[in-house]
């Protein structure tokens, strides 16, 4: 594997690849978080999923340990494991990339074609989930506050939708710090999500992601 594509990205991104040795190695830090369906993982340089991808293959795995049986589980079980898992990336070919890399992995473990409304659900849910953007400034490239999708299993196909922006995520433990200026806030009031959608099925999400 070729853990760098140009020098210049070296220099003006500091582009370099985790090779796979290495990300089996820190995934392993967290063996049972990787093997849980619904664990959140962010990565905030994404790069082209080297972490995620593998993530994304152990959740996968605990789908057939626990669903393999029945089809209608497995794949929407599938689909919320790829569902909790995001990235951010600022260069634009690795933001597509990974986003190809990681529907790759779905489709081969469904077994799905473009055509099926799964996969174009699973290619919307992605366009959500790995942001073009920087995580320095939590801006997306068009400038705007970077906001993540919580995808949750309602059960019988259903899923529920809630939108958190990234800078109010990211400052929660400051605003619960003893003596700060918002140690009164609660948990509630932090997590307040900018919009909730309400329940959806696979159909549905494969229309927005046509949209």
């Amino acid at each position: 594997m070729n853990l760098v594509k140009s020098k210049q990205r070296v220099a003006d991104h500091g582009e370099v690849f985790t090779p796979p040795w290495m990300v089996e190695a820190m995934l392993d830090l967290v063996k049972g978080e990787t093997e849980r369906i619904d664990s959140r993982f962010l990565e905030p340089a994404c790069g082209s999923g080297n972490f995620l991808v593998e993530v994304l293959r152990r959740k996968l795995a605990a789908v057939e340990l626990k669903y393999g049986k029945s089809d209608f589980e497995k794949r929407h079980y599938a689909l919320l494991a790829m569902m909790c898992i995001y990235g951010i990336e600022l260069l634009e070919d690795n933001i597509a990339e990974c986003r190809d890399n990681m529907l790759e992995i779905l489709a081969d473990y469904l077994k799905l074609d473009a055509s099926q409304d799964l996969y174009r659900a699973a290619s919307h849910v992605l366009s959500q989930n790995l942001v073009h953007g920087d995580a320095l400034t939590m801006l997306t490239t068009d400038g705007e506050p970077i906001t993540f999708a919580e995808w949750g299993y309602l059960g019988k196909g259903r899923f529920q939708r809630r939108d958190f922006r990234f800078d109010v995520l990211t400052g929660s433990s400051a605003f619960s710090a003893e003596g700060s200026l918002f140690a009164h806030l609660s948990k509630h009031e932090i997590f307040t999500p900018v919009k909730i959608y309400p329940p959806t099925t696979v159909s549905e999400l494969a229309v927005w992601g046509m949209g």
